[in-house]
């Protein structure tokens, strides 16, 4: 009896907070917790990657963006050849335990006294593709689970379990680090590597519990191989101007975020001295971030898409950026760099995120994971080496941090322009039989 009315409770509290349906309860929760360890993990790592990354001095953060471009280059394929090769349920545990093992190998490549200068170089490189990769399976099994009409009202407090992870793996950084210092941090690479073990498990319940209101047509394609070409990814993005212009969106929201890292950078890297002030520094500052960020994915994102539409969540960013550098060009100060990034950061992880994943659910599975993987790595990690090197050339031509600021404006603005097509584009798509709904469709995307 008691049970059965706290059950109760809780369903109408979560139905109060979130337009969820008692069937999607199941998935909602597990891709919840899902996202809630994938970040958890990366974020315990997150601010040791930035500190090393400090390390190496502002001028050789282009580089360390050009190797990670390169490695990124490198990596799309084979994993296209998994995703021909292997069905949904197999690709997530294969790319996270890879991962896992590679945590692993850092622990013991730390252990054994690699020079920690090297060290730092590789393993900023590497945490940089991990992030990407791994964000990028989890989400394109997202929109690969939930319907274009599901996304809109689910995918922000999906995100919200993102965010709490967040908040919590700086959090634990921050408390270790003053106290274990910079040696024994790397203990946290076992931990990030034993929650990429928990999210295999959390993606199965969470396709469990989707699969169970799935026709069986569709669940038996579940379990095929996505198949196509290994470089099917780019002939769907050069030959559709709907991934194309997410690719353009991918790019200037990646110049956005160097333009403004570089130059936070710069300033932390003078407000504090040592490694461990530089962890603890980031990692609160993510903590402050993810806090603002859960709260908008949970009572606000899923309302805005739902009610607003999807074109008010895509321009929030674009305005949001405009604003920002319009505020920078004026005042450069670490103050104005730490709220402009603060604001954008929980736009983007809240707001922009599940808005842009949005746009996926409309389009056949082999675009979901083979154009998505490529734009969500090659495509990003492109934008930013080629902005961390614009970056550098603007400064070396001799303008100021309020320059770069002011040409950062009017890529707001077209980057606004984007958001508003692709918008009407996904309108169109989901109006006209969301071919996200037909796994086996042709895989012809416009």
């Amino acid at each position: 009896m008691m049970r059965a009315m706290l059950r109760g409770f809780v369903l109408r509290f979560v139905q109060r907070v979130v337009a969820v349906r008692p069937e999607e309860i199941g998935a909602v929760v597990w891709s919840f917790v899902y996202f809630f360890l994938l970040l958890f993990g990366y974020y315990l790592i997150r601010p040791l990657r930035d500190a090393m990354g400090i390390a190496g001095g502002e001028k050789a953060l282009p580089w360390l963006f050009s190797a990670t471009f390169g490695v990124m280059l490198c990596a799309v394929p084979l994993y296209g050849a998994l995703v021909t090769r292997l069905s949904r349920r197999r690709l997530v545990p294969v790319v996270h335990r890879f991962f896992a093992a590679n945590l692993l190998l850092f622990f013991v490549l730390a252990s054994l006294g690699v020079p920690r200068p090297l060290l730092g170089r590789v393993f900023f490189v590497w945490t940089s593709v991990y992030n990407l990769f791994v964000v990028s399976v989890l989400w394109s099994f997202l929109v690969d689970v939930f319907t274009s009409e599901q996304g809109k009202r689910l995918f922000g407090v999906i995100a919200a379990g993102g965010s709490a992870g967040a908040i919590v793996g700086p959090l634990v950084t921050a408390a270790v680090s003053k106290r274990l210092g910079q040696t024994h941090l790397f203990w946290l690479l076992v931990l990030a590597a034993v929650t990429l073990e928990a999210c295999v498990l959390c993606a199965r319940r969470a396709e469990h519990y989707a699969g169970a209101r799935d026709a069986p047509a569709a669940r038996a394609s579940s379990d095929k191989p996505v198949g196509g070409s290994l470089f099917a990814g780019i002939r769907l993005i050069v030959g559709s101007p709907y991934l194309a212009g997410i690719a353009l969106a991918i790019l200037l929201l990646t110049t956005m975020n160097t333009f403004l890292y570089l130059q936070k950078t710069d300033l932390v890297r003078r407000a504090a001295q040592d490694s461990a002030a530089h962890t603890a520094l980031f990692a609160w500052n993510d903590t402050a971030v993810n806090v603002v960020s859960a709260a908008l994915s949970l009572f606000l994102t899923g309302r805005l898409m739902t009610r607003l539409g999807l074109a008010a969540a895509l321009a929030v960013l674009p305005v949001l950026s405009g604003l920002g550098f319009s505020a920078l060009a004026v005042y450069p100060s670490l103050a104005v760099v730490a709220v402009v990034e603060g604001l954008r950061r929980a736009a983007q992880y809240a707001i922009e995120r599940p808005a842009r994943e949005v746009l996926y659910t409309v389009l056949p599975r082999e675009a979901k994971y083979k154009a998505k993987s490529f734009i969500d790595t090659v495509v990003f990690r492109g934008g930013d080496a080629v902005s961390a090197w614009a970056h550098a050339g603007l400064l070396a031509l001799g303008l100021s941090s309020s320059g770069v600021s002011l040409i950062a404006v009017p890529l707001a603005g077209l980057w606004l322009g984007v958001a508003l097509f692709l918008a009407r584009r996904e309108k169109v798509l989901a109006e006209e039989g969301a071919e996200a709904r037909k796994p086996d469709a042709p895989a012809a995307v416009t």
